[in-house]
């Protein structure tokens, strides 16, 4: 029996030691990824002036005038911090979790969001990509890995551009891959095509040119029939702050069936910092 015992406790040891030297390569993979994107901030960036915006639809020039300053250098890779609620539920059930996360946003090579979550002693950490998607329980148990595969790159592709809307607006400055049509008086659409990809978003604005509300056909499998296709995702943004000359939401909600009945915000952000990284250091974090 002390033999059964003591076999017991070598596997259980063992299976342990490889559940966290597993998650330590999902983290230093997160790592690796966030520096890769770092460093594609242009070292030298183009200064934002009004002449970039001529020919675009008048929506988008609002957009331009009112989230960039003149004179600020066009950085096009942010390193985003936010607090908030992450929904694991549904419209009916929300199930939210208190969430923190940093992500690099580097439109439209690619971003990382890393993130953990809690309610209670309940505890979810993990990464999403446009290569995977990665979530461990209480740091030690894998509950889901997915990506790797074109609906997933598709899915965040789309992601990630509507994201530019909200906090990088200079990665979204008409150029090759970048277009702007006009939808009407208040909405404009930008068109973003990326090694193969499309996808368009678009953008309401205020009088003033805040943008108001983001919507876009998302390529996803969050349906009953877990069947990817092309439904309606978006959301809201508002109390706008400036950073380094660029003014940007600090609170985000948006959920998948946007503009519908059925529409449930599970990501809910409170913004507390924008940075632009000139650099390759990048702050660790589980």
């Amino acid at each position: 029996m002390k033999i059964f015992f003591l076999i017991l406790l070598i596997l259980v040891v063992a299976v342990t030691l490889a559940l966290w030297f597993w998650r330590q390569a999902d983290h230093n993979a997160d790592q690796a990824a966030m520096a890769k994107l770092a460093a594609l901030q242009p070292a030298s960036p183009e200064r934002f002036d009004l002449s970039l915006l001529e020919g675009l639809p008048e929506p988008a020039r609002r957009y331009f005038r009112y989230t960039i300053q003149p004179g600020t250098p066009l950085y096009t890779v942010a390193r985003i911090s936010m607090t908030g609620k992450f929904g694991m539920g549904n419209r009916e059930s929300p199930d939210y979790m208190d969430m923190q996360a940093t992500q690099m946003l580097a439109m439209p090579e690619g971003f990382i969001w890393k993130m953990s979550a809690s309610r209670g002693a309940l505890r979810v950490s993990g990464s999403d990509t446009g290569q995977w998607t990665r979530f461990w329980l209480m740091g030690l148990l894998p509950v889901a890995r997915m990506g790797g595969d074109p609906d997933h790159t598709r899915s965040a592709f789309g992601r990630y551009v509507a994201e530019a809307v909200f906090w990088t607006p200079a990665a979204l400055l008409p150029g090759p891959g970048v277009a702007w049509q006009l939808v009407d008086v208040n909405t404009a659409r930008v068109i973003v095509r990326h090694e193969g990809m499309e996808q368009a978003v678009d953008v309401v604005v205020a009088e003033d040119g805040r943008p108001l509300q983001v919507s876009f056909d998302r390529w996803s499998n969050a349906n009953a029939e877990k069947i990817h296709r092309l439904q309606p995702f978006g959301g809201y943004l508002s109390e706008f702050r400036e950073f380094e000359g660029f003014i940007l939401p600090t609170h985000v909600e948006a959920g998948n069936f946007f503009a519908t009945e059925d529409y449930f915000p599970f990501f809910i952000a409170e913004v507390t910092n924008v940075e632009f990284p000139r650099s390759n250091v990048i702050p660790s974090g589980d």
